[in-house]
């Protein structure tokens, strides 16, 4: 048996919670909590950590797609505002990104702005003016 089920039983029949805390040699709060949790759920065991959330959007993913198809130069702020508007209180921008990009969407850079070119893809800059008096 692991330890804090023993901790956990040793409190639930009868020892005082620092006995069972010294008898174990753990503390007094551990020895508190797992038996109140052994208490509330028949376990001592941990409570699972971590795991995934299912998308808020999942059901909304036709629709979406189906919007961006209509009007594919929607923003991610736009959509969020029609997805308010049929229902979803708390859909950010960043929520309908997250359910566009597992659809399969990127984001294409504009090439004429140059965003994220290399240094050595652009030409050399120019002087601006020769300078007066220079030797």
């Amino acid at each position: 048996m692991i330890l804090r089920e023993r901790v956990a039983r040793a409190v639930v029949s009868g020892r005082t919670v620092r006995d069972a805390a010294a008898l174990f040699g753990v503390s007094v709060a551990s020895a508190v909590k797992w038996s109140q949790r052994l208490r509330e759920t028949g376990s001592a065991a941990s409570r699972p950590v971590g795991g995934r959330r299912p998308r808020l959007l999942a059901g909304e993913e036709g629709w979406i797609l189906s919007r961006m198809t209509e009007q594919p130069d929607l923003t991610m702020r736009e959509l969020a505002l029609e997805l308010r508007a049929r229902g979803y209180a708390t859909v950010s921008h960043n929520t309908v990104w997250k359910q566009l990009r597992a659809a399969g969407f990127s984001f294409k850079k504009n090439a004429v702005r140059r965003r994220a070119a290399a240094s050595g893809d652009r030409p050399k800059a120019r002087a601006v003016e020769e300078v007066s008096g220079a030797a």
